[in-house]
């Protein structure tokens, strides 16, 4: 078998084993696929097979699809939500259906016509059970993928140590491990690519080690950070990916996949340094630091919650290095590829640099968090939704206000006292919750489905609404929702509603406890943002003018008057 040949002692292990899935992990091949309609459309009748993309709205789902279709393959996505893809720039040329993995009549119609079915989803962080619900999954889609008469099913997952049963190894690579044997056991000819640590601008992987490295010059690191590791640049798990549905009938196996770098953490952070132009990082391991406290840890330096670090920190304790390359055999690399560590690393910092990460680790909303739309009907279910609306008349256009509101989040802020953002950020992260660090995807612009700081996009009607839904720990569910409008008699007007519907006597309890603190919570906001949409509106209009384009002022542009404070809902 042929194998990568092993980078000399150039330690570094790796992060997360295998981000794929729904979750972390891809650099598209050529940059970002292109928008335009080229390739054959879902409607394109005879033609390249038909594809079915899972977890089309995670990390590396949402990368696949324009590669799969600049290749010229149809493609269909099953989602839960079909509507958190409309915004997706190939959202035009894929076909999107309704459907669960977990329940099979919605499978069945998904399944008509389709050729390939990738499967890229996981439980990964819903909870102890996870396993379980990552085993009925698997089964309900190889058992109706089966029926359906797929040719191939396609699968990424992690890449597992050598020597060690796998009833030793972490929760997390024993469940991807069982995952890609009942699909190999399937009956339909299978595709299982087997990588670990995926580096990419938004990668699960790459947050943590950017994170680590550019925030803790000194560090005091797990012993993992000495275990050895062969990452793989996103790109390369795209080709492979897309390469592998035109595999022959007879192959039904695994593939090791990784770049030709075998690597530490430990060089892997020392080598983010380097290629970041950051001074020499001293890093020193202590044993005492298990898994748990470890991700902890992540936790309180990284973006990534401890509820995701932790089976990723589990499984950087294994020594995960690629025992073959064969899927050369069937997906030939091209000059060039794989990809070396330094270059993935220097191409996913571009990208991060130019602000063009298409998709990242939080695409994916995270098992457990809130997900029930805001209810159409106030008295939905006979239960309580408690409102806090706010109205203010802006001396600005309505395009530059929505600048301000479409703006809102991440760097540029939340038009309130910044310290009490941070001090609920921070409690949210202590009690298991997303916290303030995903930041944005885009500095300017959201898409439905964006994860915003603790909150998600669940819609955004562009110029004019922008909702909400709140992801942090709460005795309930909460909602914030902006508007920019005009009244009848031409104004521009802001409008602000904060929406609470509580669970239990301890929802009541949160809900009332916070309402005195509204008036300066909420109004302060509705107050900073009115403020910095006259503002840009005045800078605009001055002698000097001002690039319409340009951002508009950032929430730390408006002095927050004492007492501003984050919703609380």
């Amino acid at each position: 078998m042929a194998t990568h040949p092993r980078a000399t002692p150039d330690p570094t292990p790796d992060g997360p084993a295998a981000e794929g899935a729904s979750g972390p992990a891809s650099e598209a091949s050529s940059g970002p696929a292109a928008e335009a309609s080229s390739g054959p459309g879902p409607d394109s009748g005879p033609g390249p097979g038909l594809c079915l993309v899972t977890g089309a709205g995670g990390y590396i789902g949402g990368r696949l699809v324009p590669e799969l279709l600049d290749a010229g393959h149809r493609v269909r996505c099953l989602a839960r939500t079909p509507a958190n893809l409309r915004d997706y720039p190939w959202a035009g040329r894929a076909e999107v259906v309704k459907g669960d993995v977990t329940d099979a009549a919605s499978l069945r119609p998904a399944f008509e016509g389709v050729e390939v079915a990738y499967y890229l989803v996981h439980s990964l962080g819903s909870g102890r059970d996870f396993e379980e619900k990552d085993r009925r999954a698997a089964r309900t889609f190889a058992e109706e993928a089966r029926a359906a008469g797929v040719r191939r099913i396609v699968y990424l997952g992690g890449l597992t140590p050598k020597d060690v049963p796998e009833d030793e190894l972490s929760p997390h690579l024993r469940s991807r491990a069982e995952v890609g044997r009942i699909l190999l056991d399937s009956g339909v000819p299978t595709t299982v690519l087997r990588a670990a640590v995926v580096i990419g601008s938004g990668s699960a992987s790459f947050e943590m080690l950017r994170y680590l490295t550019e925030r803790l010059p000194v560090m005091l690191t797990p012993s993992w950070v000495r275990t050895h590791v062969q990452p793989i640049a996103v790109r390369d798990v795209l080709r492979y990916l897309v390469g592998s549905a035109d595999m022959s009938p007879d192959v039904n196996r695994t593939f090791d996949v990784g770049g030709p770098d075998v690597l530490t953490y430990r060089d892997m952070m020392i080598k983010y340094a380097a290629v970041a132009g950051l001074p020499k990082r001293l890093i020193m391991s202590v044993p005492m630091l298990t898994p748990g406290l470890s991700s902890h840890w992540i936790g309180l330096v990284t973006p990534v919650p401890a509820t995701l670090a932790r089976p990723l920190a589990e499984s950087l304790r294994y020594e995960v290095v690629c025992a073959e390359h064969d899927i050369a055999d069937h997906v030939p690399d091209p000059p060039g590829a794989p990809i070396s560590f330094d270059r993935a690393l220097a191409l996913a910092l571009q990208r991060v640099q130019e602000a063009k990460v298409t998709t990242r680790w939080s695409s994916a909303s995270l098992p457990g968090a809130p997900s029930d739309p805001l209810p159409t009907d106030p008295d939905w279910a006979g239960g309580s939704l408690y409102v806090d609306e706010r109205e203010r008349t802006v001396d600005a256009p309505p395009e530059t206000l929505w600048k301000v509101v479409e703006g809102i989040g991440g760097e540029n802020g939340w038009y309130s006292f910044p310290l009490a953002w941070a001090v609920r950020g921070w409690l949210d992260r202590l009690v298991g919750g997303v916290g303030l660090r995903r930041g944005r995807r885009d500095a300017q612009r959201l898409r439905v489905g964006d994860a915003l700081d603790f909150w998600r996009v669940e819609e955004i009607e562009r110029g004019s609404l922008l909702r909400l839904r709140a992801e942090m720990r709460l005795p309930g569910l909460a909602w914030l929702e902006m508007r920019s409008e005009r009244d009848e008699r031409g104004r521009t007007r802001y409008h602000q509603r904060a929406l609470f519907h509580p669970r239990g006597l301890a929802g009541q309890l949160y809900w009332w406890s916070v309402a005195p603190f509204h008036a300066v919570v909420f109004g302060g906001m509705a107050r900073n943002i009115a403020r910095t949409a006259e503002r840009s509106a005045d800078a605009a209009a001055s002698p000097k003018g001002a690039d319409p384009d340009a951002p508009a002022a950032r929430a730390g542009d408006v002095p927050a008057h004492a007492g501003d404070a984050p919703p609380r809902t």
